[in-house]
C-alpha cells in the first residue's frame, strides 16, 4: 500500500510538472501573440498618422498658395504646371508670330543646325560659341571619320543632331527677340572691370 500510494503521488508529481511546463509555454506563446499584436497596432498607428498628415500639409499649402504666398520649396505642382503651359504657350506665340525685317528664320537655323551640327549655329547663334563649336565638330568629324566605324557613330549622331538642332531654334528665337546674337550657354554677363 505504501508503494502504491507512493507511486499515486510519483504520478501526480509528474502530471503537476507536465501541467506546469504546459501552463508555462501558453503563457510564452500569448505574450508573444500579445507583443506582435502591439507591433502591429503600433504600425497601424504610425501610418494612420502619416496618411492623415499629407491631407492637412496639402491643405495648409493650398491655404498658403490663395493668401498668394508663394513657397519655393514647397513645389506646388499646379502652378509649376501653369507656369510651364505658359511658357510654352509663349513659346508658340514667339515661332507663330510674323517675322520682321532683319530677323532670323527660327526654321532654317534649327533644320541647319540639325543637318551641319554646330556649324548651324553660325547662322544666328553667338560668334562665342558658335565658332569653337563648329571647330571642334570638324575635328570631330574628320578623327571620327577614320577611326571609327559608322556603325558606332550613328547612335551618337542620333543624339547630337537633334539636340543641334534645338539650340540652333533657340539661339535663332534669340536673336529675334533681342536683335542681338545673344549665347545660350556659359555666363551673360559681362564681368565688371576692378577698379585700380
Amino acid at each position: 500500500m505504501e508503494r502504491l500510494a507512493a507511486l499515486e503521488a510519483e504520478v501526480k508529481a509528474d502530471a503537476a510538472a507536465q501541467q506546469a511546463r504546459r501552463d508555462a509555454a501558453q503563457a510564452k506563446v500569448r505574450e508573444q501573440r500579445a507583443q506582435q499584436q502591439a507591433e502591429k497596432d503600433a504600425l497601424r498607428a504610425r501610418q494612420t498618422e502619416l496618411v492623415s498628415r499629407k491631407p492637412k500639409q496639402i491643405a495648409a499649402r493650398s491655404r498658403d498658395d490663395s493668401r498668394g504666398d508663394d513657397d519655393a520649396s514647397g513645389g506646388d505642382e499646379l502652378g509649376s504646371a501653369l507656369e510651364l503651359a505658359r511658357r510654352a504657350h509663349g513659346v508658340k506665340q514667339e515661332l507663330t508670330k510674323a517675322p520682321k525685317q532683319g530677323d532670323k528664320s527660327w526654321v532654317k537655323s534649327g533644320v541647319a543646325s540639325m543637318v551641319l551640327g554646330p556649324i548651324g549655329w553660325l547662322y544666328a547663334g553667338s560668334l562665342r560659341e558658335a565658332v569653337p563649336a563648329s571647330a571642334a565638330w570638324l575635328a570631330f568629324a574628320a578623327i571620327a571619320s577614320k577611326f571609327i566605324p559608322m556603325f558606332l557613330l550613328f547612335p551618337v549622331l542620333l543624339v547630337a543632331l537633334p539636340l543641334s538642332g534645338i539650340a540652333g531654334l533657340l539661339y535663332a528665337v534669340q536673336y529675334n527677340r533681342k536683335g542681338t546674337r545673344q549665347r545660350l550657354f556659359g555666363d551673360k554677363t559681362p564681368k565688371k572691370q576692378l577698379s585700380k
